[in-house]
């Protein structure tokens, strides 16, 4: 590994940027005694995320345990970047929930989606990979 192709530390000021730039991730939550996984789209609200929510599994599971993880990723042909935030959700109360207004966050999909969450981080890293992807030359022209 040279030091061209070693993983890069992004700072947190370049991991909000990137954060910014995009609109969908994973959150990762506790229900019950079990990790879930999930994609969402969110917009960042300052330096915290927002995401709309119907009832159900995520939106038990930061009401019963407010820990979470969510990773946004992106890769093309020569690199790979990878933003990881930990830590806590929080269903907005009524009065709180109109900042959801104010940043570009919509439902992508058909749903009616009311309560709103967010995402306070304590940590947030991110990386940047250059990809050599060896196993490339081996796969066929036309298929």
């Amino acid at each position: 590994m040279t030091e061209q192709t070693a993983p890069r530390a992004l700072d947190e000021d370049q991991a909000w940027e990137f954060l910014r730039s995009h609109e969908f991730g994973r959150l990762a939550f506790h229900l019950a005694d079990e990790v879930h996984i999930a994609p969402i789209n969110y917009a960042v609200d300052h330096r915290t995320l927002l995401f709309r929510t119907a009832e159900g599994s995520k939106l038990l599971g930061v009401v019963m345990n407010p820990d979470i993880a969510f990773e946004v990723d992106e890769i093309d042909e020569h690199e790979a970047t990878s933003i990881v935030i930990r830590g806590t959700a929080r269903r907005l109360e009524e009065d709180e929930a109109h900042r959801a207004e104010n940043v570009p966050l919509r439902p992508w999909v058909d749903d009616l989606k009311y309560d709103v969450v967010e995402i306070t981080p304590t940590e947030v890293t991110g990386r940047r990979f250059h990809l050599s992807r060896p196993w490339l030359h081996l796969r066929p022209e036309h298929e």
